[in-house]
């Protein structure tokens, strides 16, 4: 196989957050606000625990996300293995201080070159995912 076959890409986003790395970690991982930005979870902030993100984008059909969490630094990383519809991806959260507030990264990385269009409907979603994350960061104390 050629290293052209077996390379895979990333979504990358990073944005500068007005708030300190503490509020965002509780949004990354408190359940029920997980559920106000991303999806319906039974996450929890531990190395090796397996989770599944839930929603149901029409009635009758439901989107099921197996996840392992993968490692865990409070305040700084959070990352977890994302699998769905054949993707095997890990997603990536890295929160740096800044004197602005907070520069959040998010990395999906394992796209394979024949999943485009999860692909690109990876960096659609997370754009919405990061939107809606904003929301929850404004009324939340």
């Amino acid at each position: 196989m050629s290293d052209a076959a077996t390379q895979t890409r990333s979504v990358v986003i990073e944005r500068e957050i007005a708030h300190p790395p503490e509020k965002i970690w509780r949004a990354l991982t408190q359940p029920h606000l997980i559920e106000e930005w991303l999806m319906k979870n039974d996450f929890s902030p531990i190395a090796r625990h397996q989770f599944n993100l839930r929603r149901e984008p029409m009635p009758g059909v439901n989107v099921v996300i197996d996840c392992e969490v993968l490692a865990v630094e409070p305040h700084k990383t959070l990352s977890y293995s994302w699998a769905a519809y054949g993707l095997d991806s890990v997603v990536t959260w890295t929160l740096t201080p800044i004197p602005a507030g907070t520069l959040l990264r998010m990395e999906q990385a394992g796209f394979r070159p024949d999943q485009t269009q999860a692909f690109h409907g990876a960096r659609a979603g997370w754009r919405e995912f990061l939107t809606a994350l904003d929301a929850v960061l404004a009324r939340t104390d």
